[in-house]
């Protein structure tokens, strides 16, 4: 049996406030008068976030537009722009949600590869490691800050380019910086970690590692989300906790059901991620029982809408399109359904399930 060499996240500083510390975490990364590029969130435009970035030299601050998910489009004119206005860069720093924090990997990889980013979407396609880059999540539940993945919607897939020179070099978990979160998004992207803690737990690639930080992040999002608590900082700290744990979770396993097919809705409709997920679980009753149980009991104790009638009026072609992205992530339905998931999981099921959402 193969064991995978696991790539981790090689430092890590947690605690409110740490935030104020970037200047001194990034100052041994610096080469000469290369700068650092922060990729902020466009949710932070204008806020006093911008201003606590710590800047020297050259260095700049990008603003990046993450109403959609990352595109290999978007990366690659990244890249080119910086290797054009900068030559190199010391490193690459993503400050957001998870696809800022995407955004950032995929651009620091694509500041030492070859080619498109969509040449990278796969598993292990990677080879040259990327500029030093650092994570710094806003929101808490995507796992971005901890997973070898950096997930982006291609000219022809959404696959990620999952390799171990994906990770962040530092990441910088400050849970003040999620305070002011809306209410909706941070219970998206809270479930987004309840799914992968399900998924992981109930999936054939299960082990004890990936089960002792499934089993933690499980307990801190039962704890966040069910009994009718108002929100406070505590919550703040377990969720973010709770987002590293199961990252971790899938880490050493892989995600499930509700992922491969929110994939398909991201690549066509362009829905964001933690919500197509949720979209999605509200219809897993077959497979995940008890977790769609509880999920609901969530959603209704936090006065929350999931959207549905979201693939109605779809044409044959936009099915196809959503099924052929599904069906590719191979490795999700395997963990999900076992080796033979393809004779369980035919392309007519899976119209079926489609269609209910």
């Amino acid at each position: 049996m193969q064991f995978r060499n696991l790539k981790l996240v090689s430092n890590v500083v947690f605690g409110r406030g740490c935030f104020n510390q970037l200047d001194e975490i990034l100052a041994p990364h610096r080469k000469g008068d290369a700068p650092m590029i922060f990729l902020l969130d466009h949710f932070f435009e204008g806020k006093p976030l911008a201003s606590r970035i710590p800047l020297r030299g050259k260095d700049k601050i990008l603003i990046v537009d993450v109403t959609y998910e990352p595109k290999t489009m978007q990366v690659d004119k990244l890249a080119q722009e910086l290797k054009e206005e900068f030559g190199t860069v010391s490193g690459i720093i993503g400050i957001g949600g998870g696809s800022a924090m995407d955004l950032a990997k995929a651009v620091s990889l694509m500041m030492n590869n070859t080619g498109s980013s969509a040449d990278y979407q796969g598993w292990d396609l990677v080879k040259v490691a990327g500029v030093y880059k650092a994570g710094i999540p806003t929101l808490s539940g995507t796992g971005a800050e901890v997973s070898r993945t950096t997930v982006l919607t291609g000219p022809v897939r959404k696959l990620g380019m999952n390799s171990d020179f994906t990770p962040f070099d530092q990441i910088v978990l400050d849970p003040e910086l999620t305070k002011d979160a809306p209410a909706n998004q941070r219970f998206y992207t809270g479930m987004d970690c309840y799914i992968h803690c399900i998924e992981s737990l109930e999936g054939t690639f299960l082990n004890e590692f990936s089960k002792s930080y499934g089993e933690k992040a499980l307990q801190l999002c039962q704890d966040i989300f069910l009994g009718n608590k108002a929100w406070n900082d505590a919550n703040d700290d377990k969720l973010m906790m709770a987002s590293y744990a199961g990252g971790m979770s899938i880490a050493y396993s892989q995600v499930g059901v509700a992922h491969a097919v929110s994939y398909g809705l991201s690549y066509l409709l362009g829905t964001k991620h933690g919500i197509g997920n949720c979209i999605v679980m509200n219809h897993l009753e077959e497979y995940y029982p008890a977790g769609v149980k509880e999920f609901k009991q969530m959603v209704a104790e936090n006065n929350i809408d999931i959207p549905v009638g979201i693939c109605n009026g779809l044409s044959e072609e936009q099915f196809d399109a959503m099924l052929n992205v599904s069906l590719g992530m191979k490795p999700l339905w395997e963990n999900a359904l076992g080796k033979n998931w393809e004779s369980i999981m035919t392309r007519e099921k899976l119209r079926a399930l489609y269609e209910k959402l």
